[in-house]
């Protein structure tokens, strides 16, 4: 089998949970193949660049294998090449919380709360 469907093949190398969860965002407009936007049936085959947004999370893969139908995680992982950049570093900024549950805030924590807000001036 040179190429297979994208909804199918996304679904079998598990990057969508569900097979019409891959082709919903094909049909949304969140996979591209080789930099064009993706219908479901768009046949993929191996050399191919996949960008797909599945979860809030930007996934780029290069396909090496196609496969026929649903494998096991292991084996599908072999299927592709993930070149996913890293995502970038999070701030340590600390960032001021309460407890859950500790009802509203005193006016001495209010006041430092405003302060840090502010940047302590």
């Amino acid at each position: 089998m040179e190429s297979s469907r994208l909804d199918r093949w996304l679904w079998a190398v598990r990057l969508t949970k569900t097979r019409p969860d891959a082709a919903t965002a094909c049909r949304a407009g969140h996979v591209r193949v080789n930099d064009r936007p993706a219908k479901p049936a768009t046949p993929v085959g191996p050399g191919d660049e996949i960008r797909a947004r599945v979860n809030d999370v930007t996934r780029v893969v290069e396909v090496v294998r196609v496969l026929p139908r649903r494998v096991g995680a292991a084996d599908a992982a072999t299927c592709y090449i993930d070149r996913t950049p890293a995502p970038p570093p999070e701030m340590l900024v600390p960032v001021a919380r309460r407890e859950r549950g500790a009802g509203r805030p005193t006016k001495r924590e209010r006041r430092v709360l405003d302060e840090f807000r502010t940047g302590g001036g």
